[in-house]
């Protein structure tokens, strides 16, 4: 039954409803020109102090509100703001100063969607995540592209010696957390003892990862049938810290980081969740197979408007976690969801699959950063959200700037 589930899974048609009707042929990857980042000048800095702690947890940013209220930067700030740093693994720093070619303004931007009304917590409700114990899907994509950051956090691969992640997990918007001087990042093994033993609740642990594989609309029917005996199954599921799941780790050096100055004063005149992402570049590459950098669609270019992530949350030690849920707000740099999540799945990069152009094939693409937990300015007063920053059509030029440079994967995505 459970082979039959997954067969299931991957096979049956998608189908997504937009006021009641069928709409399969909207859930494409639509190509966008890219404007390009170039280079302009850099220059040595002094070496970072590296004493911030790590915070995982961000209080007093621009928010919902605040956002609507901010002028859309202009040109110049936008080069200020994309211009970026560069910490080397022997501590020295540089800073790159960068032009913007062929931008197209949104004339939307600081928009804010709102899809449904609030709650409060990083667990909202009833815990939803899935912990992710048989190894076949462990280490095979796209749970394969899930790292584990040194300073606490996670990661996704996007190149062969590439890692995304957030930017607070290594800079607290005034220095770099303790840690980051030598940051490494953790690629997932699966222990070798006991392979060949069948451990109590296996297939269970299947089942889970199954659902783990789902996509939007298949996924949405499954919550629905599980509602009211999915507590029961999923405490179960935590039952099962048996070594024989758990990944370990094969740890990398990190050669070099980049932040953009974005990150370090926003053009609220503070830190700015915008900006809340950064590229590790690893000393060695790696030989998994990575996630690509997919442009943010709107909630209604995104079948059940949900969202995938999965990353190291700290209540499940040793475990690979993952989540789905649907996005309830987004403005025109972030989404604000409830997937449940605890600190340590911050950097987590945020997928979903949709159509390929002129194709038949599915393919799963990040189109955001986790951020993590937030308090955001919302009428006045401080409220919580679980939110990610979205990669915009400026966001994916830079982060593929840093990837290959000035390069023709870089022209359209």
């Amino acid at each position: 039954m459970e082979h039959m589930l997954l067969l299931f899974i991957f096979f049956i048609p998608i189908l997504g409803l937009t006021n009641g009707a069928e709409t399969e042929q909207d859930f494409t990857w639509h190509l966008k020109k890219i404007p390009q980042i170039v280079s302009e000048r850099t220059f040595s800095l002094d070496s970072p102090k590296f004493e911030a702690k790590t915070k995982l947890e961000l209080n007093s940013v621009c928010g919902i509100e605040c956002q609507r209220k901010l002028p859309v930067p202009s040109l110049s700030d936008l080069k200020d703001l994309l211009s970026y740093e560069t910490v080397f693994e022997n501590g020295t720093r540089t800073l790159t100063e960068v032009n913007v070619l062929g931008l197209e303004r949104d004339p939307a931007a600081n928009a804010t969607t709102r899809r449904s009304s609030r709650k409060k917590r990083q667990i909202y409700g009833t815990d939803s995540r899935f912990s992710i114990y048989d190894k076949r899907f462990m280490t095979n994509f796209p749970f394969n592209t899930a790292v584990k950051i040194s300073t606490g956090c996670s990661g996704i691969l996007v190149s062969p010696k590439h890692v995304l992640t957030a930017a607070h997990c290594l800079h607290n918007g005034k220095d770099y957390v303790k840690g980051s001087k030598r940051l490494r990042v953790g690629l997932m093994k699966t222990k070798s003892r006991g392979d060949g033993r069948k451990r109590k609740g296996a297939k269970r642990s299947r089942r889970e990862v199954s659902v783990a594989q789902e996509d939007p609309e298949v996924v949405t029917e499954l919550r629905r049938r599980t509602k009211g005996g999915g507590r029961k199954q999923r405490r179960s599921g935590r039952k099962q810290e048996t070594s024989d799941g758990m990944p370990s780790f094969q740890w990398t050096r990190v050669k070099s980081t980049h932040i953009p100055k974005g990150w370090f004063k926003g053009v609220s005149g503070d830190i700015a969740l915008d900006y809340d992402y950064a590229v590790l570049e690893l000393k060695r590459p790696h030989k998994r197979k990575y996630m690509e950098l997919g442009i943010s669609p709107t909630i209604k270019m995104m079948p059940g408007s949900m969202i995938h992530f999965s990353g190291f949350d700290n209540d499940r030690s040793g475990q690979l976690v993952y989540r789905f849920c649907s996005i309830s707000d987004e403005s025109n740099d972030l989404f604000y969801q409830y997937c449940d999540a605890e600190p340590g799945s911050t950097g987590s990069g945020v997928y979903l699959r949709l159509k390929e152009p002129n194709k038949k094939k599915w393919k799963r693409k990040i189109i955001a950063v986790y951020s993590g937990h937030q308090w955001v300015d919302v009428n006045g007063e401080q409220q919580d959200y679980n939110v990610a920053v979205r990669i915009t059509p400026l966001k994916y030029a830079q982060i593929c700037f840093w990837i290959h440079g000035n390069d023709e994967n870089c022209t359209r995505g």
